[in-house]
C-alpha cells in the first residue's frame, strides 16, 4: 500500500548532500548533558508528589493513587520501560542519523502515515509538552521572588484557564479582582511567557551557544540535587517509609504513570543527530548513558524525598522544597526552589530545540510546507520552525491550564516509543543483512517488551488522556490526507520508495 511505502535509508543518510545542513559540533558528553537537561526537570521537581502522594478531590475522591515510598519503584519501573526503548532508540540513531527522531525511524521501518502519526504524537512531547513546564517554571519563579520581597500581582502570574479550573478560593478570586477587557479578565502568566520567548531567542543563535547554555544549567540542577540529596539524607526519619507501598501495586502503577512526565525527553538528543559528530558511535552512548544517570538521580532523590517527611505532605507544586521546609530547612528550601527555576529552564531549551527538528525532518519530506524546512544561512538552525514553536508555546502558556497537558505529554511519548521498538524489530526482518552500528541484544524480547511496557504504563493513564490522543490524532490525519499526502516527496519520487518486502525467511 502507498500509505506504507519506507523511506529508503540510504536517502536518509546522503539526503542533505547539495542542500543547506546543520552543523556537526556535538560530542557524547555533549549529548548527555542535553539529555540530564531535558530530563531532570519538571518531574522530578514538581510531579513527584503527586505520584507519591496520589490525586485526591477536595471532597475526598482519590482521582488516582499515589506509591507512596515505593515511589522508587515507580522510578525503577519506569527506568526498564525507558531503557528498553533507549536500546531499540540506540539502533536505530546509529542506522539513521537524521533529526527526526522517531519520525525519521518509522519513516524508514514502518512507513509513511506510521511516520507522520509518530511525528504528529511527538508533538506532544516536546510542544504542548513544553508549554506545561513553562508554566510550571513560572510558578517557581514567582515563588523565588517572593522569597526576595518582590510579589507580583496575580493577574499576571495565573493564566486564564488555570484560574478558571483552581478549586483555591484564593486563586478563583482573580477572575473578580484582575483588570478587564471588553468585560473580558485579563489573566496571563507573564513568566512562563518571558522564559519561553528567552529560550526560543538562545536557540536562534546556533546549537554550539545552546549547547554551552545547556551544559551550565545542568551543572547547576546537579548541584541543587546533591544538596537535596546530603542534607535531606541527615534528616530522615525511617517511619516514613512505613507503609512502604500503601497502594499496593496499583499506586506503583499509577504513580510511575504520573511521573513518567519525568522521563520524556531521554529521546530528544536523538533529534540531534545531524548535529552530531560521529553519529554512529556517540548517538548510542549518548542516548544510554543519559538515562543510567537519570535513573540513578531519580531513586536517590525519591528514597530521601520520602524519608524526610510522610508521602501524603509530598503532595504540592514544590515537593522537594516542600520537604526541606517541612523538615525545618527553609535556608535549602529556597535555594532549591531557585535550582528548580535552572532546572525546568534546561527542559525548556533542550525541548524547544527539539521540536523544531522534527518539523525540519517532516518539511523536508513534503509532509509540512517548505518553508518549515529553511536553515539559517549564518546560525545553521531550522530557524522557521524554531521561531514558530517559541511563539506557539509562548502564547498558549500565557493562558492555558498546564494539568491538562501533563497527560496528553504522557500518552503521546509513550506511544511514540512504543512503534519505535516495534520498527527495529520489523527493519530487523525485513533487511537482516544491513550494517548496523549498534545491535540491540535479544531483539525479540526486549522489543516486544518495550512495545508491551509502553503500552503498559499507558494504561495507568485516565480516560481523558485517551480521549485527548484521539482527538489530536484525528487532527493530525485530516492535515495528513489534506496536505501530507498530496506534497509528499517520497510519493512524487516512487523510484525512491521501498518496495514492498517478504520475510527474510
Amino acid at each position: 500500500m502507498h500509505l506504507f511505502k519506507r523511506k529508503p535509508i540510504v536517502a536518509v543518510e546522503t539526503e542533505e548532500n547539495g542542500t543547506p545542513h546543520m552543523r556537526r559540533a556535538l560530542g557524547t558528553s555533549d549529548l548527555i548533558l542535553l539529555s540530564i537537561g531535558a530530563v531532570i526537570g519538571a518531574g522530578i521537581f514538581s510531579a513527584l508528589g503527586t505520584a507519591a502522594a496520589g490525586e485526591v478531590l477536595a471532597d475526598g475522591t482519590v482521582v488516582r493513587y499515589g506509591a507512596g515510598p515505593a515511589l522508587v519503584l515507580s522510578f525503577v519501573l519506569l527506568g526498564a520501560v525507558c531503557g528498553l526503548a533507549a536500546l531499540c532508540y540506540a539502533e536505530l540513531a546509529s542506522m539513521i542519523p537524521q533529526a527526526g527522531s522517531a519520525y525519521a525511524y518509522s519513516y524508514a521501518t514502518l512507513g509513511e502515515i506510521v511516520a507522520w502519526i509518530v511525528g504528529w504524537a511527538l508533538v506532544l512531547e516536546y510542544a504542548i509538552g513544553n508549554i506545561a513546564v513553562a508554566i510550571a517554571w513560572g510558578g517557581y519563579f514567582d515563588s523565588l521572588l517572593t522569597g526576595f520581597g518582590i510579589n507580583l500581582p496575580g493577574w499576571m502570574t495565573h493564566g486564564y484557564w488555570v484560574v478558571k479550573a483552581s478549586s483555591d478560593p484564593e486563586v478563583l478570586a482573580l477572575l473578580d479582582s484582575a483588570p478587564r477587557l471588553l468585560g473580558i479578565p485579563i489573566l496571563v502568566n507573564i513568566p512562563a511567557f518571558t522564559i519561553v520567548a528567552l529560550v526560543t531567542w538562545l536557540l536562534m543563535l546556533g546549537v554550539r551557544e545552546s549547547a554551552r547554555a545547556n551544559a551550565v544549567m545542568v551543572v547547576v540542577k546537579l548541584a541543587v540535587l546533591v544538596l537535596f540529596v546530603v542534607v535531606g539524607a541527615q534528616h530522615i526519619d525511617t517511619a516514613n517509609y512505613t507503609p512502604f507501598a500503601p497502594n499496593g501495586f496499583r499506586g506503583i502503577h499509577q504513580g510511575a504513570a504520573i511521573v513518567f512526565f519525568a522521563y520524556i525527553g531521554f529521546d530528544a538528543i536523538s533529534t540531534a543527530a545531524e548535529e552530531t559528530k560521529d553519529p554512529q558511535r556517540t548517538m548510542p552512548r549518548g542516548i544510554l548513558g543519559g538515562l543510567a544517570i537519570c535513573t540513578l538521580i531519580y531513586v536517590i532523590v525519591g528514597f530521601v524525598a520520602t524519608g524526610l517527611v510522610p508521602y501524603e505532605q509530598l503532595r504540592a507544586s514544590d515537593p522537594l522544597a516542600r520537604a526541606l521546609e517541612l523538615a525545618g530547612l527553609e535556608t535549602v528550601s529556597w535555594i532549591v526552589s531557585a535550582g528548580a527555576v535552572v532546572s525546568m529552564a534546561a527542559v525548556l531549551l533542550v525541548f524547544q530545540y527539539g521540536q523544531p527538528r522534527i518539523f525540519y525532518a517532516m518539511a523536508r519530506d513534503g509532509l509540512l510546507p517548505k518553508w518549515a524546512a529553511k536553515i539559517h544561512p549564518r546560525t545553521q538552525v531550522p530557524w522557521v520552525t524554531t521561531l514558530l514553536t517559541g511563539v506557539v508555546v509562548a502564547v498558549a502558556s500565557l493562558v492555558a491550564n498546564d494539568a491538562a497537558t501533563y497527560d496528553l505529554t504522557n500518552i503521546g511519548t509513550l506511544a511514540a516509543f512504543a512503534v519505535v521498538c516495534i520498527g527495529v524489530l520489523a527493519l530487523r526482518i525485513r533487511e537482516p543483512d544491513r550494517p548496523r552500528p549498534f545491535r540491540v541484544p535479544f531483539l525479540p524480547v526486549v522489543a516486544l517488551g518495550g512495545a508491551g511496557a509502553c503500552v503498559f504504563v499507558m494504561k495507568g493513564l485516565p480516560i481523558s488522556a485517551w480521549i485527548g490522543f484521539a482527538v489530536w490524532m484525528t487532527l493530525g490525519l485530516i492535515i495528513y490526507f489534506t496536505y501530507g499526502v498530496r506534497h509528499s516527496v517520497l510519493r512524487r519520487g516512487t523510484d525512491a520508495a521501498v518496495p514492498p518486502l517478504k520475510d527474510s525467511h
